[in-house]
């Protein structure tokens, strides 16, 4: 499978200083300090994730959802527009400069070698999560509807692991951020949401600056 790869700026000959993720984390890269005068270390600014999103018409109705639910929960935040709504598969890392190159490339051959065909994903109700209580994320979840988003996550996740990109381990909970917001409130039942997932995306998030640049797309089959 071969992905239609986008621009999304100059990766070739940069720099890329350290990687804040430690899954990239290099540990024969060294900082000389001096005692006393020891340097801040420097915030990412980049973040690379592969996800999922919804087509145009299902990010609509979602859209929807959000202004409907702003009465009866009581949301007061902005909501996330609806060309960034997403589903995040696997978080890559977090990097000082521009995503590096070999990293980049080995994502890309992942997502590459894989030959799997398109499923139905179901969200179908809406939860706040933890966080700051005055900046909760609150989000969109499924529970039975989600089993072959699962399945493909995994099969993701292996892929990635033979092109030697590490993954986060930990248990894979999907969800849609719909806005963020104070307080917070039980799960809450809401009419299904359900969409053909027919494609996924490799997104170099540029934090703090609300900007996507997509760096791969990749069909799957059916």
């Amino acid at each position: 499978m071969r992905a239609a790869r986008l621009s999304a700026g100059r990766h070739a000959g940069v720099d890329n200083g350290w990687i804040a993720s430690p899954a990239f984390d290099d540990p024969a890269v060294t900082q000389l300090t001096l005692p006393g005068f020891e340097a801040t270390p420097q915030l990412p600014a980049h973040r690379l994730f592969l996800a999922i999103k919804p087509d145009v018409d299902t990010a609509e109705r979602i859209a929807r959802l959000i202004q409907q639910l702003r009465p009866v929960v009581g949301f007061k935040g902005k909501a996330l527009r609806t060309e960034r709504l997403h589903v995040t598969l696997h978080h890559l890392g977090d990097f000082v400069h521009l995503p590096p190159d070999d990293v980049v490339a080995r994502v890309r051959a992942a997502a590459d070698s894989l030959a799997l065909p398109a499923f139905d994903a179901t969200f179908n109700q809406v939860v706040s999560f933890h966080g700051r209580r005055d900046h909760r994320p609150f989000v969109l979840l499924g529970d039975e509807g989600v089993g072959g988003l699962m399945a493909f996550q995994a099969a993701l996740g292996e892929a990635l692991q033979h092109a030697a990109v590490p993954v986060p381990r930990g248990h894979f909970k999907p969800h849609i951020t719909l806005l963020y917001d104070r307080g917070g409130f039980a799960p809450k039942a809401v009419e299904p949401i359900t969409w053909t997932v027919r494609e996924f995306v490799l997104i170099h998030s540029w934090l703090g600056k609300t900007r996507y640049d997509e760096l791969g797309r990749w069909a799957l089959k059916g």
